[in-house]
């Protein structure tokens, strides 16, 4: 049954009677989107309905039910509102890659529901709700939490059972120990692998903890041994976290459910259901329970930065930035030094402070480069060396994401290294991660602040980036309480 989303039925099942006009205005509202080429991005401006539809075309299966288009339709435009200016220090407000949304060249079925929707999001309370969605979670939901150490678990996202779900797509993959070595040695862990095996499991059922047997640190996360292969042997291997693990000679055979992180609306879910008659709304309302549909009315975008295709495109080599790239990294130098400018004039701005006079910073090759440099564990991603900057290779970092904040964080730690020389490392880091990514979500759950030997000989990269969020909500609370940055103790 084709279930098309009228203004006049969100009205009764949202209670918006007054608010029911939708504000047309809204989808013509600029979406900077940073289209990837290559090493770099070209910015595109576009109406947010447009930009919607376009997702749609890259995110939802095809041949999806209307009701579940316009499902995935609404949760694309929330998304989209809660992380407006996600790539802010680059230029753009979202890239067109996994760690953001997917993007692809929009069809008739999309546009329709873009149309029937449009200008509407789910909301939280007064703001558009910070809200996920994957392709499949397997027959079972996921905490955030459990995805990204340290995040929240607000109660519209529910670890749950999902039978629309139906457990598909059910995988298999079987990975030579040579070929995981060498995917795991690259991700920065040390040491011969001699066996691989699952420790424990989260409540989803999803794989918590792996032993690495014979490698540093000897425990690694489901999700970041995703994050491992991913990179070196294919993201079509290892499609998610929930999985079984079997040791076959010098082959370890994965047999698994599912496909993504898990978190939010489960795409193939909501494909079923659709096809079993349930509406838009009721499809919202099964994987974000208690959030409410309402209009949106975005404010306008920022005029867009010339496209960024080369390094002649962006802008002349500045004398105060000194960046360190490897030579396969070469032309991604005209945008990353621009990037780094931005950031850094708009953290002295912020933070109050004077930009440094001169800026060293380098990308190194290798995860095993960047420890030989910077003494530091690989899941650290950047530190601060005697006034200088290094990172992991910017490709790893875009891959994963974080490559914003993660330069953000190194350059907030540079300028406040004198102000706060001397303050327990909670302190120096929290204000790293907060001015890093100010408008990323803080856990309401009160708890301790990390001691130096966590935040300083961190055991993994889960406990290291659940020293950080705590890290993070301890400067949160004292900011918010009226505190100036140079004044938490």
């Amino acid at each position: 049954m084709r279930s098309y989303l009228r203004a006049s039925a969100l009205c009764v099942l949202c209670s918006l009677c007054v608010l029911c006009v939708l504000v047309t205005s809204s989808a013509q509202s600029g979406i900077r989107v940073g289209v990837q080429t290559g090493a770099t991005y070209t910015v595109t401006v576009q109406p947010l309905d447009t930009y919607v539809a376009r997702v749609l075309a890259g995110e939802a299966a095809p041949n999806t039910a209307p009701a579940a288009l316009e499902a995935l339709a609404i949760a694309v435009r929330t998304y989209t509102a809660a992380n407006m200016g996600k790539h802010r220090a680059e230029g753009f407000d979202l890239c067109d890659q996994t760690h953001c949304q997917v993007m692809r060249t929009a069809n008739a079925d999309t546009e329709r529901a873009s149309k029937a929707t449009a200008g509407l999001v789910l909301f939280d309370g007064a703001v558009p709700a910070t809200i996920y969605y994957s392709a499949s979670c397997g027959g079972h939901t996921e905490l955030p939490s459990a995805v990204w150490p340290g995040s929240p678990d607000p109660p519209y996202l529910p670890s749950r059972e999902d039978d629309a779900c139906r457990g598909f797509p059910a995988w298999s993959a079987e990975l030579a120990a040579a070929d995981l070595q060498r995917a795991l040695a690259a991700a920065g862990y040390k040491g011969t692998l001699r066996n691989l095996r699952i420790a424990s499991r989260n409540g989803s059922g999803r794989v918590d903890k792996l032993v690495l047997e014979g490698m540093t640190p000897s425990e690694i996360s489901g999700q970041d041994l995703r994050m491992a292969v991913g990179p070196t042997l294919g993201w079509l291997r290892i499609l998610s976290a929930n999985f079984d693990l079997r040791r076959a000679g010098t082959a370890y055979r994965f047999a698994g459910r599912g496909s993504g992180h898990g978190v939010g609306m489960c795409v193939i879910g909501a494909m079923h259901r659709a096809e079993a008659g349930e509406t838009a709304a009721s499809i919202l309302a099964q994987y974000y329970p208690g959030l409410r549909i309402a209009p949106y009315a975005p404010a306008a975008a920022a005029p867009s930065p010339p496209p960024v295709a080369t390094e002649a495109a962006v802008v002349p080599r500045r004398p105060d930035i000194t960046l360190v790239l490897p030579p396969a990294d070469a032309a991604e130098r005209g945008g990353l030094e621009a990037f780094v400018a931005r950031a850094r004039d708009e953290l002295s701005r912020t933070l109050g402070v004077d930009a440094p006079p001169r800026l060293n910073a380098t990308f190194h090759a290798t995860a095993a480069e960047y420890e030989k440099a910077s003494g530091q564990p690989w899941f650290t991603s950047g530190t601060l060396v005697d006034g200088s900057l290094h990172f992991l290779p910017a490709g790893v970092l875009r891959d994963r994401g974080v490559l914003e904040r993660t330069v953000r964080r190194g350059l907030v730690a540079l300028m406040t290294a004198s102000p706060l020389a001397g303050r327990p490392l909670w302190i120096r880091e929290g204000i790293a991660g907060y001015f890093a990514d100010p408008q990323a979500p803080i856990s309401e759950t009160r708890s301790t602040c990390p001691t130096d030997a966590e935040l300083a000989r961190p055991v993994s990269a889960g406990a290291l980036s659940d020293a950080y969020a705590r890290a993070r909500a301890c400067v949160a609370r004292q900011v918010a309480g009226g505190r100036l940055w140079r004044d938490i103790r």
